[in-house]
Parts: C-alpha cells; structure tokens; sequence
C-alpha cells in the first residue's frame, strides 16, 4: 500500500487585522510561518489547555512548555498538564481543563482512539479542539491538526537507507532489522508507511534479508514490530532478543530502521552492549533532533536524525488560536489526508528535514534548537 499524497495547495497567507494579534508569514519560510504579536489576546477570551502525553520524552517537554510561553505572551490563560502516557490520566486531565473554562484545548493524544466522550464534552462546552501532532481518531469533535509531514519523516528515513547502501544501484545483500513505533500512535503508521514505500522493493528483492523474520509481510502489519509506548527500554530488549537469538554464529546487523530517536538510543544501547562499536555500527535512522541522539550522531554510533522543528509546530499552533480567537478561519494546507475515521481534520503539516552529523552545527546548533554543550561540542 502506498499512503504518498500531494499537499493541498497552501492557502495564500494574509496578514490578520484583529486587535488580539498580528501575524505575519514567508512564503518562502516552508510552512513556518513566525507570529509578529504586537498586541496580546485577552486573556478572557483566550483560555487555552494544553494536554501533552509525558515528560519522558524529551520533545514533549520542549513542545508543551514552549507552546505556553508563546500562548502566555499573547495574554492567554494557559494550562498544561502531562499525562505520564496514562490514557484515564490525560481523559481527567482534559474534563477538568473544560471546566475550568477552557475555550481551545491542544491536545496530543496518548490513544487517539479513546478521547470521544471527552471530546464531546469539550464541544457541548463550545471547546474548540486542536490536535497536536497525533490526530485524534473516531470523533467528530476534532476541529484542526497541526503536525509534521508525518508520511515524509518515513519517506526520508527509508531514502536515507536505500542511499547509504546503494540499494537503488542493486548493492546488497544487506542484514536489516526494522522497528515501528508505538502501535497507539497513530503518527507511527505515517512514519512506517513512508519508510516501506522505498524500502519494501528491497525486502522483496533480497537485498534488505531480516535474519530475525520480522520484516512484515505488508505496511499494514506495522504494529506487529512496534515498541510500545516508545520507550527506550523496550527497543534495547527487543534489539537485544534478536542479536541473542539470530546473530549468534559472526553475522552483522547492517541497517536499523527506527522510527524514532527514543528507540535509537535503546536500538544502539543494545548493539554496545553486544560488542559493535563505532566503527561496525549499522546504518541507523532516527527523528526528533534528541540531545542523546544528536550525541550518538556526533559518535558515528547513529546515522542520521529526521529534525521537526517543533519551534515551528508550536508557532503555528499559536497562530491558529490567534484566528480562532479572532472569529476567523486558521490557515490549513491539507485538506484530504488526515480521515479520522469520522471526518478528514483540516490540517497544517510543516516539512521535516534530515541531519547528519556534518549538518548538527548548521542546523541544530546555529538555529538555537541545541546548545552545544548539549551535545558535548
């Protein structure tokens, strides 16, 4: 199956001329577009909630508190809360912010499947919802989404491979051992899709063999290599079980794809831990720009990271309540991928882009993302 899709024609950008905020937006600016903010909202008429899943990851607390500092500088009443990836948790979490007089809820979802009753909730109270990164399925209540081209952060991660080996010039074979992410994330079958969509050609071909056997069979089958929860621990058990189990008479891995730098760091624990060092590590993928990741890059121990810049995300978030606050409609440049289940969301995806370690200064370092101390430079 193969989920590429053409992008909506993005919608000419306007400059909005409400009293609450001004915004401004470079076409030329792939999709992140920076709020001007002269004015700040009341905060009366902006009460935003923010639900966010965990502080485990690293990302999810660079998003939510950057997000409340955005939305608090535009005078907006702001409450964040994480949920420990505790799906009752985020449930009573979100009840209480629309009682307490929230009138947008951002919410990134820990199951995009179990917010319905909630979500209806949220609308009898006149909540507008948007859905942060994770599209919200099964409900009719899901007002936008804003997010990465989910498709593409696969799309770049399974070119990145089919490059560095040579697979489109007939290289191979090569020991391949593929990783999904967490099969209640619905994001993780975007990632998945797009990475199958380069690589599976060469699973067939012979030139990707998966000693473990636990390439599947079809994209839709994607759950059945995921790593709950994306938790680290997990992805250096799971990677741990097949070097014990398949590499035991000298075989090497030569390519991991892992949907994630949360996973990476546990695929790559796994593989030191078993003897692979710098110099016989595999090509091993990635997203997210982590601090631990980036250091790994830095070490030749992982290839590449798939950076969203979530700076972006969050300022787009903001000018999406901006419009909302001020009666309008928030811009949106897809309109047809995103079906819940229920309704296609109207959605604004930002483009992802890849960072090796030649470009960690250029990109991460330079634009403000890391600190160099972040990542020992």
């Amino acid at each position: 199956m193969n989920m590429r899709h053409l992008l909506a024609a993005t919608v000419g950008i306007s400059a909005l001329t409400v009293s609450l905020a001004a915004c401004s937006s470079d076409p030329a600016d792939d999709g992140s577009a920076t709020p001007t903010g002269d004015t700040p909202a009341a905060s009366a008429d902006c009460n935003v909630g923010i639900a966010m899943p965990t502080r485990s990851l690293e990302r999810w607390i660079n998003d939510g508190e950057g997000l409340k500092a955005l939305l608090e500088g535009d005078g907006c009443t702001v409450d964040l809360q994480y949920a420990d990836n505790e799906t009752d948790q985020q449930i009573s979490q979100i009840q209480n912010m629309v009682a307490n007089g929230a009138n947008i809820l951002v919410i990134a979802s820990i199951d995009g499947t179990t917010l319905g009753p909630v979500l209806e909730e949220a609308a009898a109270a006149d909540a507008t919802v948007i859905a942060y990164d994770r599209l919200i399925n099964g409900s009719p209540n899901v007002d936008y989404y804003a997010t990465f081209d989910n498709y593409s952060v696969g799309t770049l991660q399974g070119e990145f491979i089919e490059d560095q080996l040579g697979l489109a010039d007939g290289e191979g074979p090569y020991n391949f051992e593929p990783f999904a992410g967490s099969p209640d994330d619905n994001n993780a079958k975007f990632f998945f899709a797009g990475a199958w969509d380069v690589l599976s050609q060469y699973v067939d071909s012979g030139q990707l063999v998966t000693p473990s056997g636990k390439a599947p069979a079809s994209v839709d089958d994607w759950q059945s290599i995921g790593i709950l929860g994306w938790g680290s621990d997990d992805a250096q058990a799971e990677m741990e079980n097949r070097l014990s189990s398949f590499y035991t008479g000298g075989e090497k891995v030569d390519v991991v794809l892992s949907p994630n730098d949360s996973l990476a760091v546990g695929i790559a624990q796994a593989l030191r831990t078993t003897g692979y060092t710098a110099d016989d590590f595999p090509v091993l993928t990635g997203q997210d720009g982590d601090k631990a990741a980036v250091s790994q890059i830095l070490a030749g121990e992982q290839s590449m990271t798939v950076w969203k810049d979530t700076r972006l995300l969050g300022e787009r978030v903001q000018m999406m309540i901006q419009s909302i606050i001020a009666g309008d409609e928030p811009e949106v440049n897809d309109t047809e991928t995103y079906d819940n289940g229920v309704k296609v969301v109207p959605s604004y995806l930002i483009t992802p882009e890849v960072v090796t370690a030649d470009t960690v200064q250029s990109k991460l370092i330079d634009s403000g993302f890391l600190k160099p101390e972040d990542v020992g430079l």
